[in-house]
C-alpha cells in the first residue's frame, strides 16, 4: 500500500504532465453587453478561419472527430457514415425547428430510426415516449449554441426541443455548427452569455449550460482514465462552411 507522501507525489506527477494551455486571469463584466457581442461578431467575421483551425487542433487532441463540410446538405451523410461505423441504428436528434434540418426522410430512408424532441406543449405521452428513446438511442445529432476555439469546447443551452439528453445518454455525440457560432477565448464566450441572459427570453430562463470538451472521462483514485460513463464515449463536430 502506497503511503500518504507516495500517493500525493504520483498526483503531482500526473497533473505535471499537462500543463495549462494559458495563464488565468480575471475578465471584466462588459458594462453593455449587446455591444461588445456585437464588436465580438465583427472580429469573428475576419478572424473565423484561424478559429476553426484552432478549434479543430484542441478538439482532436481531447479524442473529438472533427469534420468540415462544405454545405448542409453533406451533413446527412456525413451522420449516416458514423452511425454505420458505430453499427448505430436509433438516433435522437434536437427538434429539427431548433436544429435547423430534419434527419428523419434521408435517414429514415436508409433504414435508421430517427427521433426527434418535442416542442411547446407537447402531449405528456409524447415527452414520455422521448424520454425512452433518448434511453435507447446510440447516437445524437445536435446544433452548437458557441463552439470555443481555445479550448476544442462546444457550448449547448438546454430548452424547449434541445433537451440535454440528446447529447448526454447515447453513446456516440455529433454536433453540427457554422462559422457564426464561433469564439476565440473564453474571454468572449463570457460576453456572449453575458448578453444571452440581459433578457431572460432569449436565455431560455431556467436552461442548463452544458460545456462539453471532448468524450466523457472519468478516473478513479488509481488514476485510471475511462471514457463513457458519465456520457457519450465519442463527441463528433461538423463545421458547415457555407450558409
Amino acid at each position: 500500500m502506497a503511503t500518504r507522501a507516495q500517493f500525493l507525489d504520483r498526483i503531482r506527477r500526473e497533473v505535471g504532465k499537462t500543463p495549462g494551455l494559458f495563464r488565468a486571469r480575471t475578465a471584466l463584466r462588459p458594462a453593455h453587453p449587446e455591444v461588445a457581442v456585437e464588436a465580438v461578431r465583427r472580429q469573428m467575421a475576419e478572424r473565423w478561419p484561424e478559429a476553426v483551425e484552432r478549434f479543430k487542433d484542441e478538439f482532436e487532441r481531447v479524442a473529438g472527430v472533427f469534420h468540415h463540410a462544405k454545405r448542409l446538405a453533406e451533413v446527412p451523410g456525413m451522420i449516416a457514415e458514423v452511425a454505420r461505423a458505430k453499427g448505430a441504428t436509433r438516433l435522437l436528434t434536437w427538434n429539427p425547428a431548433v436544429l435547423g434540418f430534419d434527419l428523419r426522410s434521408t435517414l429514415g430512408a436508409e433504414g435508421l430510426s430517427v427521433a426527434v424532441a418535442p416542442v411547446g406543449d407537447a402531449a405528456e405521452a409524447a415527452r414520455r415516449r422521448h424520454r425512452e428513446d433518448a434511453a435507447h438511442a446510440q447516437l445524437g445529432v445536435t446544433g452548437a449554441d458557441l463552439v470555443l476555439a481555445e479550448t476544442g469546447t462546444l457550448i449547448l443551452l438546454s430548452g424547449d426541443g434541445r433537451p440535454r439528453s440528446t447529447s448526454l445518454l447515447p453513446d456516440t455525440h455529433i454536433a453540427v455548427f457554422d462559422r457564426s457560432r464561433l469564439v476565440e477565448s473564453l474571454e468572449q464566450l463570457g460576453i456572449w452569455l453575458e448578453a444571452l441572459h440581459v433578457d431572460p427570453a432569449r436565455a431560455m430562463s431556467g436552461a442548463v449550460i452544458n460545456l462539453i470538451t471532448g468524450p466523457s472521462r472519468t478516473a478513479d483514485i488509481e488514476l485510471t482514465l475511462t471514457r463513457g460513463v458519465h456520457g457519450p464515449k465519442d463527441v463528433h463536430a461538423i463545421f458547415v462552411e457555407g450558409p
